[in-house]
């Protein structure tokens, strides 16, 4: 079974134990956190890595299907308003990673996008 389809089931099974959508409102929230950011980066990825920015669609694909799945009726603003606050947060560290004067501190900031990306990246492969 595909590593994205078991994570889901997993979400799903989780949410159930929990006492419903509503209760897997953490799950909700690192999801959409994490869609925010992966959009950041495909954007960044299509200026600077083009290839990278086809694998980063394929992870925020994913990460949209495991917030569908979790999202309670009525969630959507809230998601939405993490997505863009987290979008928004991301881009800026992302840019200071390129772009900052100081080479130690865009050191700093590739390090921590970095760290962000891949927990991202482990909440999709597990």
């Amino acid at each position: 079974m595909p590593r994205g389809l078991e994570t889901l089931l997993a979400v799903l099974a989780f949410g159930v134990c929990l006492g419903g959508p509503g209760a897997a409102d953490p799950l909700l929230r690192s999801f959409s956190v994490c869609a925010g950011r992966l959009s950041a980066l495909m954007e960044e990825q299509w200026m600077f890595d083009g290839p990278g920015s086809e694998r980063t669609a394929s992870e925020l694909g994913a990460m949209v299907s495991l917030i569908e799945a979790s999202m309670a009726e009525g969630e959507g603003r809230r998601v939405l308003d993490r997505r863009i606050k987290s979008k928004v947060a991301y881009r800026a560290l992302l840019f200071q990673a390129r772009f900052r004067a100081d080479p130690e501190a865009a050191k700093q900031a590739a390090t921590r996008a970095e760290t962000l990306a891949a927990e991202c990246r482990e909440m999709i492969l597990g």
